[in-house]
């Protein structure tokens, strides 16, 4: 009999979905169902495994309304919407799929850095708009040459690292902070306050969660300056919105590219009405290659589970 498994969200290609009915007995819910809805509850006290995505996650009151619960596969690397502390108390297994879209997330991160500060998003809508032929004013749509800069990344891991050394090619300085030690120590900053008052440009990779939540706040945004640049590709509760808003607003910050927000996919409508902000729907790892190689790891990981074989990629 197959192991019976709860597929959570909508992002499953058809190679993962072919491959997860073949193995399992697969019940697809697009959002975290709530105990006293029939379908559900017809199926709770069976499941044995959730596939989930790393912004659906799983939260405590599932975890509570599955009993035979024993793995939680997260397609994704980040696992900020899962509650760790009580699966490890519950003997549950979880796995992710880090790795495979370090370097398509990493290269995002620099395209979204060159759009903002090239300004290309709004170069592109003067073309498209006629102006160019019309001879409108350009001069507010200037940018800023990179080499010589200082970029600063927060999060210094895979994707961190992969960022800095697609960075170095442009002749920008690499600075970083983490609050564990990391690799090329003479590039670490004592602070992240140091690291936003040393950095033309602060790129954010770290783990989303409660120890990140909200520390990119005032202090650290008015650190990096009005004619700093802020990049997030790494979760929107790392970033204090509504002070990024108002930085962006009056001048304090000089632009931003965002792939991530608060309360995705909700952006708040004072950014949408900004033209030194570039705005992207979390897609850092949205390429053919980085999501059937996530598919194909998540897949692998409850095979081996339900096989009793070694889990290809824990998280702790």
């Amino acid at each position: 009999m197959k192991p019976s498994i709860l597929v959570l969200g909508s992002v499953w290609s058809n190679d993962v979905r072919e491959q997860i009915t073949q193995a399992f007995d697969c019940h697809f819910m697009a959002a975290i169902p709530q105990a006293g809805e029939p379908a559900f509850d017809a199926v709770a006290g069976s499941i044995r495994g959730v596939l989930t995505t790393g912004t659906v996650g799983v939260t405590p009151a599932l975890v509570a309304s599955l009993p035979a619960l024993d793995i939680v596969t997260v397609h994704g690397v980040g696992v900020d919407a899962v509650p760790l502390a009580l699966l490890a108390e519950k003997g549950i297994h979880v796995t992710n799929t880090p790795d495979v879209l370090t370097d398509d997330v990493a290269d995002f991160a620099v395209t979204l850095l060159l759009s903002t500060v090239r300004r290309v998003p709004l170069l592109d809508r003067y073309v498209r708009a006629g102006e160019w032929v019309a001879r409108a004013p350009m001069a507010h749509m200037q940018a800023r040459a990179l080499k010589g800069k200082v970029v600063g990344i927060v999060g210094f891991g895979r994707i961190g690292q992969a960022v800095a050394g697609r960075l170095q090619g442009f002749g920008l300085q690499i600075r970083y902070y983490q609050r564990s030690p990391g690799p090329a120590p003479e590039q670490r900053s004592d602070s992240l306050l140091a690291l936003a008052q040393e950095s033309d440009m602060l790129v954010l990779c770290m783990p989303g969660g409660a120890a990140t939540q909200g520390m990119i706040d005032r202090t650290i945004i008015e650190a990096l300056g009005p004619q700093g640049t802020l990049i997030n590709i790494a979760r929107g509760t790392v970033v204090d919105e509504a002070a990024l808003v108002a930085a962006l607003q009056d001048g304090r910050l000089g632009a931003a590219g965002l792939d991530v927000f608060e309360h995705e996919p909700q952006v708040p409508a004072a950014l949408l009405a900004l033209d030194n902000v570039v705005l992207t729907p979390h897609v850092g790892s949205f390429t053919f290659e980085a999501r059937r190689a996530m598919g194909q790891l998540a897949v692998d990981n409850l095979r081996a589970h339900f096989a009793g074989k070694p889990l290809p990629t824990p998280v702790g």
